[in-house]
């Protein structure tokens, strides 16, 4: 990866970031006037899981990056880079509490329409959830098996998601 790409992703991991860190942050703010959540991050992308992931609540979001690009106000120049790059969220909460849970670890295996088209991810704690980028070559049903450890807790959870059209990977 070359410098000037590698600066341009950690611009856009910073760009992806902030609405998880400033969420976070305003937790701590509770009955505060003036003090808001701002879930931005949570809404970014398309849903693709709604349920449990053993005791927690859990939620996946698939974003494509240039079009999450773009809606943050870049430049379709700079937007254009990340054509073809899809980042998967995961947010997890506690169903008592409500609050995010401190998740330690997570991986997610990617089974996609052919052998060439499936991978394994690590996921990354990044402000509000965890995540990381995934590649999805070609249209068809993708199945994610999502493995989440956390507090000496492990669960799973496996979930579907159709790409009826693919997006061309970057040159």
């Amino acid at each position: 990866m070359g410098m000037k790409r590698f600066v341009v992703w950690v611009a856009a991991c910073s760009v992806l970031a902030l609405p998880a860190v400033s969420s976070t942050a305003e937790m701590d703010h509770g009955g505060m006037h003036g003090m808001s959540h701002d879930h931005a991050d949570r809404k970014a992308g398309e849903t693709i899981f709604s349920g449990e992931i053993g005791p927690w609540k859990g939620e996946a979001r698939l974003i494509d990056k240039q079009v999450y690009m773009e809606q943050s106000g870049v430049s379709a120049k700079i937007a254009a880079r990340f054509a073809g790059e899809r980042h998967l969220m995961m947010f997890l909460t506690d169903p008592k509490t409500g609050n995010p849970v401190s998740v330690t670890a997570g991986k997610v295996v990617i089974t996609g329409p052919d052998e060439a088209s499936s991978s394994k991810v690590t996921l990354v704690v990044m402000g509000g959830h965890i995540g990381a980028d995934v590649n999805l070559p070609k249209p068809g049903t993708y199945t994610f098996t999502a493995e989440i450890e956390s507090g000496g807790k492990k669960e799973s959870a496996v979930f579907s998601h159709s790409l009826n059209q693919a997006i061309p990977a970057p040159k």
